[in-house]
């Protein structure tokens, strides 16, 4: 039990043993292992891990005027449409920052003269190890997109509150960018 704000465990402690570990599946953009694996409990199981090769990357563009723009767009795993902030991967081994401004000028054609890293996260740390950052783009410039033969994307320029409030009705659903919403607004807020 927590006390007055103070932790009495420690952080580093990993109650797991990993016994062995053993490739899946990959491809250009993800890898599956299956570990086995001892538990908390001492029990002996599998684990599987999706291993990402890419950093998650969201853009929450803000103009003067306070409005933002969402990329609409089908996404074929979940099986329906999806309004989400600007958002790509980035090779890990690029800097975040370059791919996130490929990635908003690509999605949106816009360009921002001004940047802060408003978020880190793990988008579903129970199964994969996809760690996730996003940007804060202001001061911006117009342009053309750039989308990728993949992408069939439909762009919605609106107030940063109505993006708010379609996160708080759940019409906007993708984790990146529930976090980077609520967090932009809290950070411009904050100003």
């Amino acid at each position: 039990m927590l006390n007055s704000g103070q932790k009495d465990f420690d952080e580093e402690y990993n109650p797991w043993q990993t016994l062995s570990s053993e490739l899946k599946y990959q491809n250009p953009w993800i890898s599956v292992r299956e570990d086995q694996v001892i538990n908390p409990s001492g029990g002996q199981g599998i684990y599987g891990v999706v291993t990402m090769k890419n950093k998650a990357l969201g853009i929450v563009p803000v103009d003067a005027e306070g409005f933002t723009w969402l990329v609409g767009q089908y996404r074929y795993a979940l099986n329906e449409y999806s309004w989400e902030i600007p958002m790509g991967g980035g090779p890990v081994e690029l800097d975040i920052l370059a791919s996130a401004q490929r990635e908003l000028k690509e999605e949106t054609g816009l360009s921002a003269r001004r940047w802060t890293k408003i978020a880190r996260l793990h988008t579903s740390n129970s199964v994969t190890d996809e760690e996730g950052f996003v940007f804060l783009a202001e001061d911006l410039e117009h342009g053309e997109t750039e989308p990728e033969e993949t992408e069939d994307l439909r762009l919605w320029k609106l107030p940063l509150a109505e993006a708010v409030r379609m996160v708080m009705e759940d019409r906007i659903t993708d984790s990146v960018s529930v976090a980077g919403l609520l967090k932009a607004e809290k950070v411009l807020a904050g100003r």
